[in-house]
């Protein structure tokens, strides 16, 4: 991190935590954020799903949730940008204050439901992108929706055509009843409707499924079961989560969902687990808590084959992204491994 960061940092945490994230995403468009550009090697560079990535730390959904600043994200040395959720209609989303920092526990609750301009808005935005970029959308409902299995699809049909993958959310703690949708019944009649609205498009991109960290082995499994009958293209493993366990901020009460290195260990079991069920049949995206090479690494070794990150930004600044994808070329080469795909899986059995 430069001193231009750090100044930037300590700045943004001087504002309620919801005028900090607009501040951020305003200094992305007007060129104020230093940009780390391409972070590759041949250790690096892996292929996802069908999607060649430069490395494979990605960006999380939540943070650019219009589409705003996708151009200068794409080279802040992300291997791969999901922006939104975006839903059909243009929604506010919930009241505020909706976010939260707790400092103490590096983490922080949010309850935004989905805020975002609507679904033409974003596409708009997507059409302009840059095409050297690996850029998916995660896919949202609305919340006064009479139909929101279908929502996601609508989302889809609208902007597909601009993405590179689309991300089924149906793991946000923040939009009432959307969690049920998880359930095998529900879930697989949702993602035949996507997947039919995917393979309707010229474009066939990969389609992903983004899970609550707060499932049991046995709906763990059934999820696997649904993706595997599906043949989905991957799974994102883990959205926040309702626990509360071991906070100690004052914030720890507020309703959401908790992020950042809480998350960690719970996340990564939820992954380990589903790479079990899944033998490694379908790409796994390892989300929660990612804030250092070394727990990024963790989650590759437990089966993800690509990483995600958001909260640890709040934290230590758009360079992160960077940071932890050359922290893990340096762990790839002590290893003695020419690629780092192939360390996805190997410590699998430790988390589960």
């Amino acid at each position: 991190m430069n001193l231009l960061e750090c100044v930037g940092l300590y700045g943004l945490r001087t504002f309620d935590p919801e005028r900090a994230h607009g501040l951020s995403i305003k200094a992305l468009k007007l060129g104020l954020a230093p940009l780390a550009g391409t972070v590759t090697s041949s250790r690096l560079a892996t292929t996802v799903a069908g999607l060649s990535l430069p490395n494979p730390v990605g960006l999380a959904a939540g943070f650019d949730k219009n589409a705003e600043a996708i151009t200068p994200l794409s080279r802040a040395g992300f291997g791969f940008i999901e922006v939104g959720a975006a839903t059909p209609r243009p929604q506010l989303g919930n009241d505020k204050p909706r976010l939260f920092r707790l400092t103490q526990d590096r983490a922080a609750i949010n309850r935004f439901g989905f805020n975002n301009e609507g679904a033409d808005a974003i596409a708009a935005r997507l059409a302009q992108r840059p095409q050297d970029a690996i850029i998916g959308l995660n896919l949202g409902a609305n919340k006064d929706s009479q139909d929101r299995a279908d929502d996601f699809s609508r989302v889809l049909a609208t902007c597909g055509a601009h993405l590179d993958f689309a991300t089924v959310n149906v793991s946000s703690p923040n939009t009432e009843k959307l969690r049920d949708l998880q359930g095998a019944e529900a879930l697989s009649a949702l993602l035949k409707g996507v997947l039919a609205t995917r393979d309707a498009q010229s474009k066939r991109i990969p389609i992903f499924l983004k899970i609550a960290p707060d499932l049991s082995d046995a709906e763990i499994s059934d999820i696997a079961g649904v993706a595997l009958d599906l043949e989905l293209d991957g799974i994102i493993a883990t959205n926040t989560t309702l626990s509360r366990d071991g906070l100690k901020n004052k914030h720890r009460d507020q309703m959401g969902g908790l992020s950042g290195a809480p998350l960690f260990e719970k996340s990564t079991r939820v992954l380990a687990r589903l790479s079990h069920e899944t033998n490694g049949k379908i790409p796994l995206i390892g989300v929660g808590g990612v804030a250092t090479a070394e727990q990024a690494y963790a989650k590759i070794k437990a089966g993800a084959s690509a990483v995600q990150l958001y909260t640890a930004m709040v934290y230590q600044g758009l360079s992160i992204g960077a940071k932890i994808a050359r922290g893990l070329d340096t762990m790839v080469n002590a290893d003695g491994l020419s690629n780092i795909s192939e360390a996805v899986g190997q410590g699998t059995n430790k988390w589960l």
